[in-house]
């Protein structure tokens, strides 16, 4: 019965997924949303409004910041907690008496 329901369920993901790519633009259409408003203001005045020479770095640096700061903070986190087990898995391997720096 568990493995029918998990078929089930499988089955409607599926048909959810294909049903989605169906509804997608097509690419490069010159209509897709991603071709927007937002982004021809980029191209024409990211120099400008920034300093900067390289569209990328002012969109990352100043048009989000607060965006990339968050993910900043996010992958801080995540590197903080990783390396703090990897010492505490470190300190747990060395026999007392032990210079932890050997």
């Amino acid at each position: 019965m568990r493995k029918i329901f998990i078929l089930i369920l499988l089955s409607g993901l599926l048909i959810v997924l294909l049903t989605t790519i169906t509804e997608l633009p097509p690419m490069g259409e010159l209509d897709n949303p991603s071709f927007n408003e937002i982004s021809h203001y980029y191209n024409d005045n990211a120099a400008n409004d920034t300093g900067s020479t390289n569209i990328v770095t002012a969109i990352i640096t100043d048009y989000r910041a607060f965006d990339t700061l968050g993910e900043i903070t996010v992958l801080f986190t995540g590197i903080t907690a990783v390396v703090s087990i990897l010492g505490i898995i470190n300190h747990k391997g060395k026999k007392e008496g032990e210079d932890i720096h050997e």
